[in-house]
Formats: structure tokens, sequence, C-alpha cells
């Protein structure tokens, strides 16, 4: 939508006014302009407004009538500074169509400042030395944890939001309740009750626009400056992220074929952060053994354990495990979820589920961040869990990611055998590949170079005699054919 000339010329100028930025006015009352004529003043404003970016090449301008009642000139004035510019090559005047910029002005280059001290919070200078949570714009391969779009019911969506509009439009066009729209609250609730055995009702379900906001609201509500907490050895940087910008002191734990291996020697933790249907990076699940040790312990040090069921819709291998939170009988976890993975990622749509106590304190906090997630978007949603599309959705594409998880398999054994091993998966959307010691810099520029994406593995260790080289290779997204063509790259590798 143009920014200018949106309203055509009318007499009831009192009565609308055209949508036009204050820029122009602001510039036309300049102080250097104050020796000009009128004619001149309205003309430099013009070329101001163009030369920096303000007005661009094919963008409509107000009438003549609308812009001298703006500036508050005359019409003949506007006539006259229309008629010099148009001399001059600035705009266009198209008979019964109206006035447009006619060049393209190349804005110059931004002028570099010194380096200098930035006037940042110590907060604001942890959160900037973290480098932040950035995901891949594009599914191009191996960019880990992206749904194939090319699979979603995309005419569906359309038909439910074109209801949703029209049954509810304008409700769904004013501000919401910051701990969500109820309808999706109470569909989540029954979802993860039934799927994953998480006692909850729509009561204690928190609608949130990502889990990094979840994360970040965990850390700023839970944590104090010093407090401790364990975090899985390798771990999600996000959350390892969210939990250092708190003030927290980090304990990685390791994990071995049974997930967090804990022991006594630990320091106690104020807060467990876990993926234990699937833990990222590796895939391993949490025994039943080690669930049950550490809601003992949360249970004993009254601590929190925050659960991030980030991809377990997609476990490929026998029957995964209830959540943590299904066993939990002190109001210890806080159970995670996301619609990113699931559904597609800008939607925006994650969800906590918190004990009853904590459901104030999180919802007024919310208010604090962005206020509540898009309306529509969560009318949208519910109504496709509601219906029964989106349990049909997961099956249908729970087949199409196992198949692409096995042949990413088969292609890294048959042709990547001199130098990348693969970490068995029951489940997720990439599969970790074990890389020589020392080699993952000089692997993954080699890929670099022959255009495809390796996320390094040796980044998610804390500690760095526990560190170890490899790639996290994204699957889900891509095709067999796409699958095979990045691989046939990456066998092109020369090891050192």
């Amino acid at each position: 939508m143009p920014d200018f000339g949106l309203i055509t010329d009318t007499h009831l100028i009192s009565m609308i006014r055209p949508i036009m930025p204050q820029v122009l006015l602001t510039l036309f009352q300049q102080p250097g302009n104050a020796a000009a004529t009128l004619r001149e003043r309205v003309c430099s404003t013009l070329r101001s407004a163009i030369h920096s970016g303000a007005l661009s090449a094919g963008q409509r301008l107000p009438s003549s009538r609308l812009l001298a009642a703006d500036l508050q000139v005359s019409r003949v004035t506007t006539e006259a500074a229309y008629a010099q510019l148009e001399t001059e090559g600035y705009p266009q005047r198209r008979v019964g169509q109206g006035t447009f910029v006619a060049i393209r002005i190349n804005k110059p280059a931004a002028v570099r400042k010194v380096a200098g001290q930035l006037r940042l919070s110590q907060r604001g200078k942890t959160i900037l030395q973290t480098s932040g949570c950035r995901d891949p714009q594009q599914p191009l391969p191996f960019a880990a944890g992206s749904p194939d779009l090319r699979a979603f019911p995309l005419k569906l969506w359309k038909q439910l939001t074109a209801q949703q509009l029209r049954v509810n439009g304008e409700k769904l066009l004013r501000y919401g309740d910051p701990q969500g729209y109820l309808p999706l609250r109470e569909a989540i609730a029954g979802y993860v009750g039934q799927t994953r055995g998480v006692n909850c009702d729509a009561q204690q379900v928190i609608v949130l626009t990502s889990s990094q906001q979840a994360l970040q609201l965990i850390a700023t509500l839970l944590l104090d400056q010093g407090d401790r907490v364990w975090m899985e050895e390798p771990g999600y940087l996000g959350a390892r992220n969210a939990f250092t910008s708190a003030g927290a002191k980090l304990t990685p734990v390791n994990i071995d074929e049974a997930g967090l291996r804990p022991d006594s020697s630990l320091p106690v933790p104020r807060l467990v952060y876990l993926t234990p249907a699937h833990h990222y990076p590796t895939g391993v699940a949490l025994s039943l053994e080690r669930r049950l040790a550490l809601l003992e312990m949360a249970r004993r040090e009254q601590s929190w354990i925050i659960e991030d069921d980030y991809d377990s819709e997609f476990h490929y291998d026998g029957q995964p495990m209830p959540a943590m939170q299904s066993q939990d009988r002190h109001g210890n976890v806080l159970y995670l979820g996301t619609f990113s993975k699931t559904l597609f990622p800008s939607l925006r749509l994650a969800y906590l589920i918190v004990p009853p106590e904590l459901v104030s304190a999180f919802s007024t906090a919310r208010t604090l961040y962005d206020g509540h997630s898009a309306q529509l978007m969560q009318a949208v949603t519910a109504e496709f869990i509601q219906q029964g599309h989106f349990a049909a959705h997961i099956r249908y594409m729970r087949q199409l990611y196992r198949s692409r998880r096995d042949w990413l398999l088969t292609q890294v054994e048959q042709r990547l055998p001199a130098f990348a091993t693969a970490q068995p998966a029951n489940g997720g959307l990439q599969l970790a590949v074990w890389l020589p010691h020392g080699q993952e810099a000089n692997l993954t520029r080699q890929a670099q170079q022959l255009g495809v994406i390796t996320p390094g593995l040796s980044a998610l260790f804390m500690t760095p005699q526990a560190r170890r080289d490899g790639w996290l290779l994204g699957f889900s997204a891509l095709t067999p054919g796409e699958i095979s063509a990045a691989v046939e790259r990456l066998s092109k590798i020369v090891r050192d």
C-alpha cells in the first residue's frame, strides 16, 4: 500500500485527509527554508523527500489540492511547484491518474561511525555476548529443524482462516487475553493430555509467541542472579542463552545412552533444563529410572524442571514414553511445546503448561513482553486441532519424515564412511553425525564451499574436554532427491 495519495481529490478536505507521513510537513517547516518563496519551499520539500527515500520511484503523490491543504499554502503554489519539479524530471503527471515519482534515487552509503563503548546494561551486554538465536530462513541442505512446508495443507488453512474472519472477524481484531485464546488453550490441553499424558486443564496453558519467549519468561520469573541451572551437555543454545542472560550459573551435565547422567558431586540446581523425549541434539531418550530420580530430586530440593518437548510428535521407532510432567506429583515441572515444527515457523505460536500457582505470575509477566499472540492465528489453529486436521497432519508428516531419516542414514553410511558416523535416533527432524576429532571446522568449511550447510555440534558443548566434533543435519524439509544431491556434494570433501 503506497504511503502517499491514497485518497483521490475531493472537496471534503475537512472530513477526509490523505494518508501522508508527517515527513513532508516536517521538511516544509525546516528553518533553512524560511527565506525561500513558498513555491521553492514546496519544491525543496518534495526533492528532499525523494532523495531521502521517503518517496520512492512509482509512488503516487498527493493531489495539488490535498498537498496545499496539508502544507497550508494555496493550490496555485503547489501547482506551480509540481510544474517546476516536472521540468526537472522528478515527478510524472498522468491525466486522470495523478502525479507519480518518476526517478529512482540510490541512497548514499551510511557514514561509518567510530567504534565506541555501547551504553548497555550488564544484562544487555550479556545478551549481546550470547550472539542470540537465529533460525534459518530457507530450508537449504542441511539447515536443522525446518518442517516441509510443501506438504502443509495450505488450501485447508486458507479456508479455516476465511471462516474465522467471517464468523469472529471483529472479535479477533481486538486485544487478546495475555494467557491465550481460550479455545486454543482448551484444544492444547486436550491434545497433550491424549498424546503425551500431560495432566493439565486449559487454565494452566499459556499461549506464547515461541519456545524462546517461554524460556526468557522462565528465566525472568524463576531465576535470580547466581542461581544454578543444570544443562544437558551437549545442549540447546537457546536455553543456555536465556539462562545466561538472566545471570544464572550453568552446570553442564553429561549425556549418555540413557540421557542426562547426574551425580552426587554436582551442586543442587534451582532449575533443570531437559529435552527428555528426544535429546537435543543426540536424539537419545531419558530413561524412566533417571526421570523418576530427577523428579524426586526436584521434590526434595524444591527445584524446577523444564521439560522441552520440542519435537516429540515425530517419534519413528516404537512407542514414545509419556511426558515427565505426567509423572510429576508435586508441581515442579513446566512443560513446553511449539507449533513451529509441527505446522509452520511463521505461525509464531508455542505453549507453556505451568503449575496452577504460577499461572498468574506468567500471565502478568507476558503483558510486559508482547501482550498476547495474534488472535486470528490462535483461532485458526484451535479449529485446525479441534476438527482433527492436526492429528491427521502429524500422522502423515511422521511417515514422511521417517522415510527421509532412513534415507539420510543410508546415504551417510554408504557415501561418507571416511569421516562421518551417524548417531542413531528414534525421532526428530535432524540427525547428529560425529566427525573425527579436530576436523569439524575444516570439514564444515569445505561443505560450505560445496554449497551445503552443515550446522556444527561442537558449539553445543560448554566443557572443552567434553567437546566432540560433529554436524546436525536437518532432513525433514528435503526430498530424497535433495538429500542424495547434498550428500553427493559432501562426498567430495577431502579429509586432512
